[in-house]
């Protein structure tokens, strides 16, 4: 808490007062393609402005190609050299996410990075095209197939090219307010239990679950990919548009403990990119620090559970 409302940098050298431009200062990524779900927008935008800023080629994935496309224009205004490509993508439909894969495929292009930004928060009930509680299905269940349908191509690209692959999802200090035991396997929709709040707590939860797990599936198989989850820390954004005057008030009362957005986009630009990260995986970072996350989050039978729990409902929505 100390060093999150002072900015002291910690062990890493950056901390809650970095920005991505800083984390990411010197870094040539001209030889890296990247995928950022949500990059039309806050910090998922500026996530995309900074690796288009260090060369990286960046794939815009966004439900509001006209939004993304805008996105797009933004960064070329300010660097006219920069490699951007949008790509509509609907993380709360299965359908979407296969078309995303393969129009992504059809491009023939490398894929070395994948940050899996994008999310819904605090929304009423509701449930997806799929028929699956609306914040799971976006914040998780999109990301966990889009993952996976593009996996093959991250260790083709680390194999033939010997630069290691990362994978980055996107956290939230949430995880720790989750419903009991964690995720919901038995009444994940039901109406009568849902708050807005354990919901997005449990999308988080399942967030660091599938990156824990996945490390562990790619280590046994030697594979050259690393996937970490970050907590970006808390900014003011329309991801909080369900609850705004709620998190207004809290910002006034804990003005100390905010970040703006280029400080937002620091530790997923840290993770994506920075060197002192190559082989570090299955680890959980706030203010580019490695952090403890919580018991449940830790746990790798929950964590195996939630993975084959996650392809029970993929392949179910397929049959839609």
């Amino acid at each position: 808490m100390f060093r999150l409302v002072t900015g002291i940098p910690g062990p890493s050298g950056f901390g809650s007062a970095s920005t991505a431009e800083q984390v990411t200062d010197g870094i040539d990524a001209s030889n890296i393609t990247a995928i950022v779900t949500g990059g039309a927008s806050g910090i998922g935008f500026e996530t995309a402005r900074v690796l288009a800023l260090r060369k990286a080629h960046v794939i815009i994935a966004a439900r509001n190609i006209e939004a993304a496309n805008e996105a797009k224009q933004n960064i070329l205004n300010e660097n006219a050299t920069a490699r951007v490509d949008v790509l509509k993508l609907d993380l709360s439909s299965i359908k979407s996410v296969e078309a995303f894969a393969d129009d992504f495929n059809a491009l023939n292009l490398p894929l070395n990075i994948l940050i899996n930004n994008a999310g819904v928060m605090f929304c009423p009930y509701q449930l997806s095209q799929d028929g699956i509680e609306m914040q799971f299905a976006t914040n998780h269940l999109g990301h966990f197939h889009l993952t996976n349908l593009l996996l093959d191509k991250m260790k083709q690209t680390a194999k033939s090219t010997g630069i290691e692959g990362r994978i980055v999802n996107l956290s939230s200090i949430a995880h720790h307010h989750t419903y009991e035991g964690g995720i919901k396997f038995g009444n994940l929709n039901d109406k009568n239990s849902y708050s807005d709040k354990k919901a997005y707590g449990q999308s988080k939860l399942a967030n660091i679950l599938h990156a824990n797990e996945l490390s562990r599936r790619l280590q046994e198989e030697g594979a050259n990919i690393t996937v970490n989850s970050v907590h970006p820390g808390l900014i003011m954004t329309n991801l909080m548009r369900h609850s705004a005057l709620l998190m207004k008030a809290l910002q006034f009362f804990t003005y100390i403990m905010w970040k703006n957005v280029p400080q937002g986009a620091a530790t997923t630009c840290f993770v994506a990119l920075n060197p002192k990260l190559k082989g570090v995986t299955g680890k959980y970072f706030v203010d580019c620090n490695e952090f403890a996350t919580s018991k449940l989050a830790r746990d790798k039978a929950l964590a195996k559970g939630l993975w084959d729990f996650s392809n029970k409902l993929v392949n179910s929505a397929q049959m839609i």
